[in-house]
């Protein structure tokens, strides 16, 4: 059952993983919004069951052999490349697997023990992300929807872009930022753009025990505030076993944003509101 305390800290994101019918539920939301919040995955064991049901598990170079990645600080280590997310200090909003020609589209993160300070999850909408550069900077989607604009990985890279469109009006977002990370000039002039609307659009909270976030990985950013003390979650990653198409739909958001720029809707907004795209509730930091 839904409870209170659930409801003001995920919100409508939240979905009883344990009730009948939840993994229907659960692809429904996916496709509509992106993320699921989900709670009493309390053992390894339990994360893998779970991700199982929802998805084809997609080996990392850090998974161990059964599928799942231990997320936990690892010390001098972490310094290396690419290795960010096993340290213990800030992680900058990403997509996950953003070096490989096809990211998987499904990323799952449970916490078993949360930090003894910090570490808090910070989750960005690409959707409300674009639609804060159509309404200050249109000029920059377009030269991060341009090919070969991005670079992603070791030596040469792998060549892409930040923003790759699809059918029928959708697109997706692919972004790091750390020396694994290149950008064109053409694109590297409207990075603070970017940067300033993935901050005014962060949701940031703390993950206790059995709670955890399923993100569409082409449509999320996922971040991670620096903390103190022995944090430990898993990760899956994985193909979805339900439906989803290519990207997320814009609407008609990115253009009634650029209509209304003018009244400058942006003034008042602080860091931890909601974009414009989203009308979901977070708690509140």
């Amino acid at each position: 059952m839904l409870t209170r305390a659930r409801t003001a800290r995920f919100g409508s994101h939240y979905v009883d993983q344990e009730e009948e019918g939840a993994d229907r539920v659960i692809a429904g939301q996916v496709a509509a919004r992106g993320v699921v919040m989900v709670d009493g995955l309390t053992s390894r064991q339990a994360v893998l069951d779970f991700a199982q049901r929802i998805m084809t598990l997609v080996p990392h170079p850090d998974s161990d052999p059964d599928g799942l990645t231990t997320i936990q600080n690892i010390g001098l280590a972490s310094r290396q490349p690419g290795l960010a997310g096993l340290g213990s200090g800030e992680l900058l909003a990403h997509t996950e697997r953003s070096s490989v020609p096809s990211p998987p589209r499904l990323m799952l993160l449970v916490c078993l023990r949360p930090a003894a300070s910090g570490g808090e999850v910070l989750l960005t909408d690409g959707r409300a992300v674009l639609e804060d550069l159509a309404a200050t900077t249109p000029s920059a989607i377009e030269a991060m929807s341009l090919r070969g604009t991005a670079f992603y990985g070791d030596g040469g890279g792998h060549p892409s872009r930040i923003f790759t469109p699809h059918g029928g009006g959708r697109i997706s977002i692919r972004f790091r930022q750390d020396e694994l990370g290149q950008f064109s000039p053409l694109v590297s002039r409207f990075l603070p753009d970017l940067r300033k609307a993935i901050a005014a659009n962060e949701h940031a909270f703390a993950l206790q025990p059995g709670q955890g976030y399923l993100i569409d990985n082409a449509r999320h950013l996922h971040a991670r505030a620096a903390f103190l003390g022995p944090r430990l979650c898993v990760r899956a990653l994985g193909a979805p076993s339900f439906p989803l198409r290519e990207g997320f739909s814009r609407g008609g958001a990115a253009a009634k944003s650029r209509a209304g720029a003018a009244s400058g809707r942006h003034g008042a907004r602080g860091k931890s509101a909601p974009g414009a795209g989203s009308d979901e509730s977070w708690e509140v930091r």
